[in-house]
């Protein structure tokens, strides 16, 4: 077994999550979202964004606008629905549980005695 393809799968497993966390505070597009992806150590392609943001938007939980760039064309910039919103406070409070459960279980025997 190739721990590569489990660190992928793993990482796949919270994109979603991690790219509506991106989105909560502010729109961006997708050199800004694979950007702050990327600094976070989530090894991310556009070709792997590209499609989620489609299934998202699709899902009702982004939604976006077209805006003027003085460096180029035109750029799509992503931002949260309200169902978005929504989705990613259930999300958050999914992830914190699990996190707990992850880190009961991974934890020591010993240092969870003490």
């Amino acid at each position: 077994m190739k721990i590569e393809n489990t660190k992928a799968q793993m990482r796949k497993g919270v994109l979603e999550y991690c790219i509506l966390s991106v989105l909560k505070d502010e729109d961006a597009y997708v050199a800004e979202i694979l950007a702050t992806l990327k600094d976070a150590k989530m090894l991310v392609v556009e070709g792997t964004i590209y499609p989620l943001l489609t299934r998202l938007k699709n899902a009702g939980l982004l939604d976006y606008r077209w805006e003027e760039s003085t460096s180029g064309p035109p750029r799509k910039y992503y931002n949260l629905t309200e169902k978005g919103q929504l989705f990613l406070t259930e999300l958050t409070t999914t992830w914190n549980e699990l996190k707990h459960a992850v880190n009961l279980v991974t934890t020591t025997k010993q240092s969870r005695n003490e």
